[in-house]
């Protein structure tokens, strides 16, 4: 068995694309050799700043012989379709085999010298590549047939065992020859085969190994952040990126003026990160300390001093212009840049930034007056959602978009606006995905709340709602927001409810008077019947009676919106429905269970239906829980098949499991139904669990298709009772198992 080394050595690779790169060539490689019956005992792929590499290892001298099996049309097709059949597989129509009517062909493919497959499958993979981006260069490149690559390629290493595998791809022509470091060793290395690669790159100040580096990067920082009584903020994006910089990292240590500590932690943090790459530091006291970790790519004869000067230099000059954001934005009140917001546009169906602003406002402090959110000052709600995007328009937001929200708290805080209002500006983008924190302040928690709501109707009702994987307008991400806001804080919002300000507030794309007309219609309906399922009718009815008096609209356009507006609560209501259930899934619940609890109708309360699957969950899990479901469906498959004539007078209960089912049914409704009402679901599974010991005797003993209709009519009435107690919690033939 012999090992094969592949080098493809180019310009500098994208930090980001390295990872990936080594992954895709790995995969690529191994499946070209399967193509020719070849598998390597293992891979080891490694990547550089300046070269793709991969090691198979223990490949044999030559293949062995396969058979290749293909199956062909039925004998009876056409002769087009034998013709095509034939000049795939190479054979003829004597070299076909016929089984049951249809042809197969057998293809024997000899061994193969393994340097002659190698020679075919690296051209293959190199120009297969799936760079995200990749370039053509030269000459060649005037065509499009010419070779792209990430960077110009310049070198290829092919060795098998120690032979050159004879390669050519455009004008590089395999070798033995590779180069190591650009400064430390620019001249041409030889390679002997895969056995020295490793080492002899080591040797010329290269580590091939990206894991290798990033594990020095990680503990040579540690350690110099250490010897000046610092620690390094982890980061390891940040440690993988640098490692995707370096053949040779050398992690140095520099300082900047603490004068610089003024401006807010984050905006130091970011400056260090993103524009420069650099580590940042902690004080003891968890405070930022001013200083930085950056990874040269060489080792210097001052001990990289000047690598650390000329860092400190650029850094200094990142730093004072973040300074001077800083105190140029607060130079203006929130109030006045928040008036810059009528100049961007939001979306051009749901008006400008400001507009947006002024929904959001309003819906805020209607979620407060309602009392879904409790405890929250309805003036420090409307203030805080009237400056909450206002921070869109500063210098500093401008510079550094990842802050927004972030600066607008501290512009607040500076100003002196409350506390609950800077933390509310602050947090009021949160939950931004899984594992973020959820606001728990209420003045945050309304702000959050209507942000998120107002964007996910208003995008819904413009009709542009996700599609497939396309999100462009992160609905998904808003929705679930939306459910860990209402959960976590024991929210009581019934969501279709919130419809209602929704459209009101839509007045800037559909005409204010129409928007409100609409709205007060929904809300009187709603008013009436309180907790009635909301649905595509119940909106389409109040529309109509909202503009019954009105001149029919003759603009297509706002004629257009106006159904769609009729058809976003349902659709709105569907997509919450599967982002729960996605949400739940990752947290452990099963979908079915949600399916069965949402199959009610009725339920827009997301605490009390979460609340009604988790005691279900943990029902269905029990033998009792197992039984009754059990039960439930042989009553529900019996009463799919059977109807009971109307005109029939029940029985008496005349077997004794007949009687003790009726009883059990007396006992178990009322105390369920109660039960339900008052939220208490585990109570209420208690009590239904108290009819699986009848329901298994009445299957035990008593015959429900019975001769007599009377008697017959009773058993399916019972059943009926049954299927209808049970689907006072949940409705159970959703229940998979």
């Amino acid at each position: 068995m012999t090992d094969f080394l592949l080098e493809l050595r180019c310009e500098e690779i994208p930090a980001r694309m390295q990872v990936k790169a080594s992954e895709d060539l790995a995969r690529l490689f191994t499946e070209e050799l399967a193509r020719a019956g070849l598998k390597p005992a293992a891979i080891d792929s490694f990547v550089t700043p300046r070269r793709l590499a991969l090691i198979a290892r223990d490949l044999p001298v030559e293949t062995a012989a396969v058979s290749e099996e293909h199956k062909g049309p039925r004998t009876s097709a056409p002769p087009q379709a034998l013709e095509g059949f034939l000049r795939k597989t190479g054979l003829t129509q004597d070299q076909l085999e016929d089984r049951d009517g249809v042809w197969f062909a057998v293809v024997n493919k000899p061994g193969r010298a393994t340097m002659d497959v190698l020679g075919d499958a690296v051209p293959a993979v190199i120009r297969a590549f799936p760079w995200p981006k990749a370039m053509r260069w030269g000459v060649a490149s005037q065509t499009t047939e010419s070779l792209r690559w990430v960077r110009p390629l310049q070198g290829i290493v092919a060795i098998f065992g120690e032979q050159l595998v004879d390669i050519a791809v455009e004008d590089v022509r395999s070798g033995y020859a590779t180069l190591g470091h650009r400064f430390h060793h620019p001249g041409a290395i030889t390679i002997g085969g895969a056995d020295d690669y490793v080492e002899k790159l080591r040797a010329c100040h290269v580590i091939v190994s990206h894991q290798e580096r990033q594990a020095i990067i990680a503990e040579k920082a540690d350690e110099a952040a250490a010897a000046h009584g610092y620690s390094v903020i982890e980061d390891k994006g940040l440690v993988a990126e640098n490692a995707g910089l370096t053949e040779w990292p050398v992690p140095l240590l520099g300082d900047f003026d603490p004068a610089f500590l003024e401006v807010p932690p984050e905006v130091i943090q970011l400056t260090l990160r993103i524009n420069q790459k650099y580590f940042v530091l902690r004080e003891a006291a968890g405070t930022l300390a001013p200083a930085f970790i950056c990874t040269a790519n060489i080792e210097a004869k001052d001990g990289g001093a000047a690598i650390v000067a000329g860092n400190r230099k650029v850094l200094a000059a990142r730093l004072s212009d973040a300074r001077f954001f800083w105190e140029q934005d607060r130079k203006t009140a929130l109030v006045d840049h928040a008036q810059k917001l009528e100049r961007i546009t939001f979306h051009e169906k749901l008006g400008t930034v400001a507009d947006k602003v002024e929904r959001v406002a309003k819906l805020a402090q209607w979620l407060v007056e309602e009392g879904i959110v409790k405890g929250a000052d309805a003036d420090l709600v409307e203030q805080a959602a009237r400056l909450a995007k206002a921070d869109l328009v500063t210098e500093m937001v401008g510079e550094f978009p990842e802050l927004q929200g972030v600066m607008g708290g501290y512009y607040a805080r500076a100003e002196g606006l409350p506390d609950a209002v800077a933390d509310a500006i602050r947090d009021h983008y949160k939950p931004v995905g899984q594992g973020d924190d959820v606001p728990a302040a209420p003045v945050t928690v309304a702000v959050s709340l209507a942000d998120k709501l107002d964007t996910l109707f208003g995008f819904f009702a413009i009709g542009e709602g996700p599609t497939g994987s396309r999100d462009p307008f992160a609905l998904r991400r808003a929705a679930i927001g939306v459910i860990q806001l209402l959960v976590q804080n024991n929210l009581r919002l019934p969501y279709f409810r919130v419809m209602f300000p929704g459209i009101q507030n839509l007045g800037v794309a559909m005409g204010q008077a129409r928007a409100n007309k609409i709205a007060r219609a929904l809300d009187s309906v709603w008013q009436a019947d309180k907790g009635k399922y909301f649905s595509a009718e119940l909106l389409q009815d109040a529309y109509d009676e909202a503009i019954r008096n009105e001149t029919p609209e003759t603009n297509p356009e706002i004629e257009a919106l106006y159904e769609t507006v009729l058809q976003a609560p349902q659709k709105l209501s569907d997509f919450f429905t599967d982002r729960l259930k996605v949400q739940q899934k990752e947290a452990g619940v099963r979908h079915d269970l949600i399916d069965a609890v949402f199959a009610l109708g009725g339920e827009d309360d997301l605490v009390r239906l979460l609340a009604r699957v988790h005691a279900l969950q943990s029902f269905v899990a029990t033998d009792d829980g197992a039984n009754l479901l059990a039960g439930y469906k042989r009553a529900a498959n019996i009463l799919k098949k059977e109807t009971v004539d109307p005109a029939i007078v029940p029985a008496a209960p005349s077997e004794p499991a007949e009687a003790a089912l009726l009883a059990a049914l007396d006992a178990a409704e009322p105390l369920a139904a109660r039960a339900v009402t008052d939220e208490r679901f585990a109570d209420a599974m208690a009590a239904l669990a108290t009819l699986r010991a009848p329901i298994d005797a009445f299957f035990e003993s008593v015959t429900v298709n019975d001769a007599d209709p009377a008697k017959r009519a009773a058993r399916l009435a019972l059943l009926d009772r049954v299927r209808a107690a049970v689907h006072g919690v949940a409705d159970f033939s959703k229940i998979t198992g």
